[in-house]
């Protein structure tokens, strides 16, 4: 089997699982770290390493447009090409072309759209968006599907569903590359019986496991904690559920409290680009002229590089210069903090102690907003 629950928690739906891949095997809960070019930025896969990253996030969307799927082929496949030996995750596309793209054209076989960098049209569509996939070798591939925009009114988010259940048939029938795992994403914007619909034909389809999609996009916490009761008791227990775009602390606690296993997001990356540290106690500007004269570390009790030889007071200076460093060991450590957090949490349901570990989660991370 490709997914294994090893434990379930006693006070909530938490559970500790395995995932097996092609290019090894991902301890559950887990956070995948987002390489959306094929490199999570400004970190060599020795970086991830040390930060205790599983799985690295790839988007075909971005690798089709740049560098083609010509150049990922001739090196072998996107882990050959980037240098990582782990898991990766390629998402289908269909966010970025809804998002991104200046104009398009959504027919039943995809999407006709104009590139974010040039203008330059190009089509894809569940078999566009596999063949891409299969090209760069993914461990996991995810089913082409219509993300919907917050707020979305009901006759919109219906006949989206109904696309996205299309996409998700076409898109399990392409060839896969060896090995590769296939999931499918639920939509339906705040309808729960839309979400629980989708979910439940999707389950019918069969896939390797679960995404439930359509979140973090802009629409109040409780909505996306809404969508996921409404599509969790729905997904088999022994498939892994994914919460797409996700990357906050205690969001990801109370998702994983409801039986969620995996999550993604570039928050990590980007926020330090802005001079940010995410630690247990909330996030951190660093940037912040307090820290001029401050000999500690970016957090206290971190491990991770940059807490154990740089201070703030330095990776400031840094950051104030834009010297490429600066920003370098930030994301280190909000890599390695995030990391650091799925394997607490993970630690907490094999002791039995994840509810209290969650509340304390809760408060801790949200003490200061």
């Amino acid at each position: 089997m490709a997914f294994q629950v090893l434990r379930e928690d006693a006070r909530t739906k938490a559970r500790l699982g395995l995932l097996n891949t092609a290019h090894g095997s991902v301890k559950t809960p887990v956070f995948m770290d987002v390489g959306t070019l094929g490199t999570v930025k400004s970190l060599e896969p020795r970086d991830l390493r040390e930060t205790g990253a599983q799985v690295v996030l790839g988007n075909t969307y971005h690798l089709m447009l740049r560098p083609g799927a010509e150049v990922v082929a001739a090196a072998g496949g996107l882990h050959r090409f980037m240098g990582w030996e782990g898991p990766i995750l390629t998402d289908s596309g269909g966010f970025q072309v809804f998002s991104l793209a200046k104009m398009r054209r959504i027919t039943e076989e995809g999407c006709r759209f104009n590139s974010h960098l040039d203008g330059h049209e190009f089509f894809l569509g569940p078999k566009e968006s596999m063949a891409m996939q299969r090209v760069l070798g993914s461990d996991i591939a995810m089913v082409f599907d219509e993300c919907l925009p917050y707020p979305c009114d009901r006759a919109r988010a219906e006949k989206s569903v109904a696309q996205t259940l299309r996409w998700a048939r076409a898109s399990k029938d392409q060839p896969h590359a060896d090995g590769q795992l296939v999931f499918g994403i639920v939509q339906g914007g705040v309808y729960d019986d839309l979400r629980r619909a989708c979910a439940e034909e999707l389950v019918r389809i069969g896939f390797d496991g679960y995404a439930i999609g359509g979140v973090s996009v802009g629409e109040p916490e409780e909505c996306m904690y809404q969508a996921v009761d409404a599509s969790v008791p729905c997904l088999p227990r022994d498939a892994p559920r994914y919460v797409m775009g996700l990357g906050v602390m205690h969001q990801m606690a109370e998702c994983v409290a409801r039986g969620v296993d995996m999550f993604d997001c570039v928050i990590p990356t980007r926020i330090a680009r802005h001079g940010t540290a995410i630690t247990r106690h909330g996030n951190v500007a660093i940037k912040a002229a307090k820290w001029r004269l401050d000999q500690g570390p970016v957090e206290e009790g971190c491990e991770c590089y940059c807490c154990r030889n740089f201070t703030r007071s330095y990776v400031r200076h840094l950051l104030s210069c834009n010297e490429i460093l600066g920003l370098r060991l930030l994301t280190i450590h909000n890599v390695f903090a995030l990391n650091r957090f799925m394997a607490d949490m993970r630690a907490a349901i094999a002791d039995g102690s994840f509810y209290d570990w969650k509340e304390q989660i809760r408060k801790d991370t949200t003490k200061n907003e």
